[in-house]
């Protein structure tokens, strides 16, 4: 490969990061196809589910590292997020949100391993993950205090009528983005960092030759040294902001 040819395919980053087809399938017209997208997001779920099952499985009153480990997790899922943003009333949200924590948490995580793909990364995970959220919100919300109480709860007491139009109306299009920023700010992370990264690695082939590796190769290490911290940030973002929200349409009355 010349250096012109391999600095080209070095510039284009964006296709190293595209779903691969493992096994192609179709239903008629619609793709159904598995990539490695959907075999990290199934590894996510079982890597999650065995080390919570498997670290609840003997409990210990004095628990080992690995029990400690995970149990500190599970309590700072606990107190940090769900009580913190929600009061006791929101423990019964609990089993949700600490699932969304992990399953975004090892999809980050397994997305770095050679081979497999960020599914949060892909702009249709987090959305969906947003859309579940939205949903709860407010289903919740229309649930616990009926669908006129809720909706009045939008608009903060003591303005006068002719302002609720407005202010119900801008708290529409508020609600209707909030699922918005949700997919927006874990989908644009997890991708930047991921750029980054290829971008330091492909810097030999942008060169057309191994010299530059020494400097490249330092700052990619470094980068994904940084995506290993940035993946449970962005778990955790993504966590506590669906918390408040949630927590918002428990306590709409206030």
């Amino acid at each position: 490969m010349s250096a012109e040819a391999a600095a080209e395919e070095g510039f284009d980053v964006l296709h190293h990061m595209a779903p691969k087809v493992l096994y192609d399938l179709r239903i008629g017209d619609i793709d159904i196809s598995i990539t490695n997208t959907v075999v990290t997001m199934f590894a996510a779920a079982f890597l999650a589910a065995i080390i919570l099952l498997w670290a609840a499985r003997k409990p210990k009153i004095i628990p080992g590292r690995f029990q400690s480990a995970v149990e500190s997790i599970v309590l700072f899922v606990r107190d940090d997020i769900v009580i913190t943003m929600m009061g006791k009333e929101g423990m019964v949200w609990f089993p949700f949100l600490g699932t969304i924590f992990f399953f975004i948490l090892f999809s980050n995580l397994l997305g770095l391993v050679p081979g497999s793909n960020t599914p949060t990364a892909r702009l249709s995970v987090p959305l969906a993950l947003a859309i579940v959220v939205f949903i709860s919100v407010h289903v919740h919300g229309v649930m616990k205090h009926g669908p006129i109480k809720y909706f009045i709860s939008w608009v903060p007491s003591g303005l006068p009528l002719w302002v609720w139009p407005i202010v119900f109306l801008l708290e529409i299009v508020s609600a209707i983005a909030k699922p918005f920023s949700l997919t927006v700010r874990l989908f644009a992370n997890m991708l930047a960092g991921h750029v980054i990264i290829l971008v330091f690695l492909s810097f030999v082939l942008l060169f057309g030759t191994y010299l530059v590796a020494p400097l490249s190769l330092p700052f990619a290490i470094v980068m994904m040294t940084l995506e290993v911290l940035f993946s449970a940030i962005q778990a955790y973002v993504f966590t506590i902001l669906s918390a408040m929200y949630i927590g918002a349409a428990i306590h709409a009355e206030h």
